[in-house]
């Protein structure tokens, strides 16, 4: 199979980093972002001229287009983005500051939307690629005490689901992965968590009980799964990542319909004709 050029942002830890060296092990070409590539120095003196790492804060818009006109020129093209970059925002709706929605958004959403701007060019010229956006199960199902980053989620779901339809045509494809919980650091040190408020104490004892040992994935499991993905000729919209995620799925959407299906006729009557 021929090499794959790829383009990860996020790529200095967690899923990010373990699916740049899975690519370069198997004699893919990276280019590898982050705000600091000091941590990509061991894959670097690794894999040498094969991984081109690359200072990205893709908060800024020019940024992310220069990166991708730098990355395209030094490799010769693009065949797949990896909108990896991201942060988890912990707290409730009415703990949450202004800045911080605003800077959760400009990076999981902004972020996300300007490299994705900036690679469609590129691989509309070459006349195909493929661009995964990282998203989460998060993005699907909602839950408390992490309202603001379930909205940015949500909205890369929307984002998404229209760009495939809109780039269809010029042999780009689209997937969204949906990643249940794994033991990355995303909601530890690369997490912010805002201001508590007590009243919010008990919710927050109660969801964050939930999560047992067996339901946090390995994140090296992941490997096989975005290899697949990346070297699926039809590709998913979503692909799901994780034993938990379908399940949850399959009982909150069956939990909706039965609520709308009970609402059905005066949802109806409210047509007028």
């Amino acid at each position: 199979m021929k090499s794959k050029v790829i383009l990860i942002t996020g790529a200095s830890r967690g899923l990010g980093k373990i699916w740049a060296e899975a690519f370069l092990k198997r004699g893919d070409k990276v280019i590898a972002t982050a705000r600091n590539i000091d941590s990509l120095t061991e894959l670097k003196a690794a894999y040498g001229e094969a991984i081109l790492p690359l200072q990205l804060n893709v908060n800024d818009r020019g940024q992310c287009f220069a990166v991708v006109k730098q990355a395209n020129e030094h490799f010769g093209g693009i065949d797949i983005l990896i909108n990896n970059a991201g942060y988890g925002l912990f707290g409730a709706i009415e703990e949450t500051s202004e800045q911080e929605a605003r800077d959760q958004f400009d990076t999981n959403v902004f972020g996300l939307l300007w490299m994705t701007q900036s690679i469609i060019p590129v691989m509309r010229e070459q006349g195909h690629g493929h661009i995964i956006q990282i998203s989460s199960l998060l993005g699907i199902v909602s839950g408390p005490v992490l309202g603001i980053y379930n909205a940015s989620k949500w909205a890369i779901e929307a984002l998404s689901e229209s760009l495939a339809a809109e780039v269809k045509g010029f042999g780009i494809n689209v997937s969204i992965i949906e990643p249940n919980a794994f033991g990355t650091d995303w909601s530890g040190d690369s997490a912010i968590k805002a201001k508590s408020i007590a009243h919010y104490d008990g919710i927050k004892e109660t969801f964050y009980g939930y999560f047992k040992p067996e339901m946090i994935g390995y994140p090296e499991a992941t490997v096989p799964a975005i290899l697949k993905l990346a070297d699926s000729e039809q590709p998913p919209l979503r692909l799901f990542l994780g034993k938990f995620t379908l399940p949850r799925v399959q009982q909150v959407y069956a939990d909706r319909l039965a609520v709308w299906d009970s609402w059905k006729e005066v949802a109806i009557a409210a047509h007028g004709h």
